[in-house]
């Protein structure tokens, strides 16, 4: 019986079906069947408004609004201008530049697709003219606009807290070391395969009036996440707050907060969240027709029984994420695998706030591995002329150094914990 639901699950997801109809569609399948016939559907309401009945899923559609304004307001146009002042006279040194710019992006919009796209519409160009080849810079922007979801704020960490009851707060603090040393190893390597290039020096002039453009968007940052660290607000309230400010510098800073440019924030905002939410809502009623038919109780049950060492089965876990990741994308894979592996990893004596930083280091190779990494569609977008081929070719190697980001995530655990057992966070 179970084989087969999740066989069906499979099926419909292959043909094409949207993965909040298919989750809804198993859903009613499975009441009907497994739960009392269509009385169970009393059950739908209910359990849909359970599903987004959460303060801490409120910073959901808050972060998401926040990342349309500054994508709008033009903030990663002039964080990539400081960038590239400041590093283009070391080797690849606007290859550093750019992994940099994504980096602060990532910091102040939570958002991978919104970090591509804002740094790639700037850096692909630029780079290009400076004879950096294509295959190269499609890579590095690719792979630098993952970094939008393992450095907070982060809409896959609200989820997983969301899910399974973690602080999100945590999460958030969990994330700032990783990412910063994922950046850097990001950063040496682009540094070492482009380091034949290398550009006359800006003056400091140049670099300082550079930063004074880009200063709205390093403050940001500093305030969500100091905000959080020390217990002033949760990232709840650090969503809102963020929310303000991103209007305020669009209106009174950049001056460009038109009744046309809010149009269309609202509307890719609403658009983006009601995907999310409707994923979110399937899925937690699938969650209730698994749990009927004991799903994760007997895979949890079926994992802990093997005479095998824990580490084989978070290998395993591993290898089944990056295997979802080439057909789904982030918040779907999240939904559904989360409430069946968190019981596994706690019960096997794992960290779940580690786990958490792990699953999220996995989505970032769902959104560059193919055939569905949305990274790479949407750089296809961002320069037409690419193909996807040269796409794929040129983030191959950033997405070795995720795999191995993950071993040393997982001989040093600590990387994640240290800062989470530190600091006033809600």
């Amino acid at each position: 019986m179970n084989i087969f639901f999740l066989g069906g699950m499979g099926t419909l997801l292959l043909i094409g079906l949207p993965v909040a109809f298919t989750l809804g569609l198993l859903t009613i399948g499975g009441m009907y069947f497994f739960n009392g016939g269509t009385l169970a559907f009393n059950q739908i309401p209910i359990i849909s408004y359970k599903a987004l009945d959460s303060f801490e899923l409120t910073a959901l559609p808050l972060y998401v609004l926040m990342s349309q304004i500054l994508l709008v307001c033009g903030v990663g146009k002039d964080l990539y201008e400081m960038a590239s002042k400041w590093f283009r006279h070391l080797p690849g040194g606007l290859a550093i530049g750019t992994i940099f710019c994504c980096a602060i992006f990532a910091a102040i919009s939570g958002s991978s697709v919104a970090t591509a796209i804002t740094v790639g519409s700037v850096a692909i160009p630029e780079m290009v003219k400076r004879g950096y080849t294509k295959k190269y810079v499609l890579g590095l922007v690719a792979a630098g606009g993952t970094l939008g979801i393992l450095i907070p704020p982060s809409v896959p960490m609200i989820l997983y807290g969301n899910i399974t009851g973690e602080s999100v707060g945590k999460l958030f603090i969990a994330g700032i070391v990783p990412g910063l040393i994922l950046t850097l190893l990001f950063t040496i390597f682009a540094s070492w395969q482009t380091r034949h290039i290398k550009e006359k020096a800006a003056t400091w002039a140049e670099r300082f009036e550079a930063s004074k453009k880009a200063v709205w968007g390093l403050i940001l940052p500093v305030i969500i996440i100091g905000g959080i660290y020390s217990g002033m607000f949760t990232p709840t309230e650090a969503a809102a707050v963020g929310v303000v400010i991103s209007l305020l510098v669009a209106g009174l800073a950049y001056r460009n907060l038109t009744f046309k440019n809010m149009k269309e924030i609202l509307f890719s905002t609403v658009q983006t969240n009601a995907m999310i939410l409707f994923i979110i809502v399937g899925a937690m009623l699938l969650g209730f027709i698994l749990t009927v038919l004991r799903i994760p109780q007997t895979i949890t049950e079926m994992a802990t029984s093997w005479d095998v060492s824990p580490w084989v089965i978070f290998i395993l876990i591993n290898i089944v994420l990056l295997i979802l990741g080439c057909f789904l994308e982030t918040v779907s894979i999240i939904v559904i695998t989360v409430p069946i592996l968190y019981p596994i990893i706690t019960s096997l004596g794992f960290d779940p706030i580690w786990f958490a930083i792990i699953l999220v280091v996995n989505m970032e190779l769902a959104l560059i591995t193919p055939p569905v990494g949305l990274n790479l569609f949407v750089l296809k977008g961002v320069d037409k002329s690419a193909s996807m081929s040269e796409i794929v070719k040129g983030v191959f190697s950033y997405a070795i150094i995720m795999v191995l980001f993950i071993g040393l995530l997982a001989l040093f655990p600590e990387i994640v914990t240290f800062l989470t057992n530190t600091g006033n966070i809600k």
